[in-house]
């Protein structure tokens, strides 16, 4: 059970705003009090769990394309999904996921893959709300059909924009390059290495924006009291990524010691530094609306109201 502190709702509040708030709190204080928002309502847990979710969407999904692959049959596709992979996973993780484009593909492969993926993907955010609700002091999720038809168009918009943003920052210059391979022009792959950057950035910050929005069972704030912690895990997502990438291509041990199974454990660490990410952004947006609501204290039993926001002002809490 969270001891996170229940955040009131806030989206009927007027005549604040969200940069002053977020001025007036600071911005070293709102960080220490999102993390211990985040450690009351057993973030590490709902991070591991969406982690395992993840790639057990990952995987399904890269048996997808393999048999999409191989219904195309053009060698050039191949190539680029090849080096667009590559460049994708972190470090020894490539392996893996190239390796799977020797075991050939069709139809089959294509529809279970894809049917796997959408049932996996569901599922994960179907987590993603059972950790954003419990950063938000709320116990109970959404009823089954509401969480998981939720969670399935969650999937098919704000996920594909995700993994369109990851391919764009991470494999973007493995895609240019590819592109080169297959023939097209100098100038196509000069303008795309230059506009994968805040193409990229906008489709993760869209797809981030969904997620915090729809995933909690309550109603949200503004987009712009929002906006904040989404930022806040767009540029963790980048560092964590970053810096894995660094370590696990710059490593000799961790080859050693995982042996072949290095790629796969790249890919959990991966999914796991994602998950961690969206979720310390989710807590840094609920603690900012908690000061909204004059309940800064991150911990339950210890809110306090504030006499900027009276009780018969706040908006009623949803059952």
């Amino acid at each position: 059970m969270s001891t996170a502190s229940t955040v009131p709702e806030t989206y009927e509040l007027e005549h604040d705003d969200a940069r002053e708030t977020l001025r007036s709190t600071g911005n070293l204080q709102l960080a220490k009090s999102s993390f211990q928002r985040f450690r009351a309502a057993d973030g590490f847990s709902h991070s591991r769990a969406l982690a395992f979710q993840t790639v057990l969407t990952f995987v399904p999904g890269l048996i997808a394309l393999v048999g999409l692959t191989a219904l195309v049959g053009q060698a050039s596709f191949r190539r680029v999904v090849q080096h667009t992979l590559v460049g994708l996973a972190p470090g020894p993780a490539a392996k893996v996921l190239t390796q799977a484009f020797d075991h050939g593909g069709g139809t089959a492969p294509l529809v279970i893959g894809l049917i796997a993926a959408l049932v996996a993907g569901t599922t994960a955010m179907g987590q993603l709300e059972r950790g954003a609700n419990r950063i938000y002091g709320v116990e109970k999720d959404r009823p089954t059909l509401q969480k998981y038809g939720r969670g399935f168009v969650l999937a098919c918009t704000a996920g594909v924009l995700g993994l369109l943003g990851a391919v764009f920052f991470v494999a973007g210059s493995s895609l240019g390059s590819a592109g080169k391979s297959v023939g097209i022009s100098d100038t196509l792959v000069t303008v795309w290495e230059v506009a994968r950057w805040p193409l990229g950035a906008a489709l993760v910050i869209a797809a981030f924006a969904v997620l915090f929005k729809k995933s909690p069972r309550r109603t949200q704030p503004s987009a712009s009291w929002l906006a904040v912690g989404s930022a806040v895990s767009v540029g963790l997502w980048i560092v964590f990524t970053a810096l894995l990438s660094i370590y696990l291509t710059a490593s000799k041990s961790f080859g050693q010691t995982y042996g072949p199974l290095a790629g796969f454990i790249g890919i959990l660490l991966w999914a796991f530094l994602t998950s961690l990410a969206l979720y310390l952004g989710i807590a840094f947006a609920a603690q900012l609306e908690a000061v909204r609501a004059g309940v800064p204290s991150p911990h339950r039993g210890e809110e306090r109201e504030s006499p900027t926001l009276p009780t018969d002002a706040r908006p009623p809490q949803r059952a």
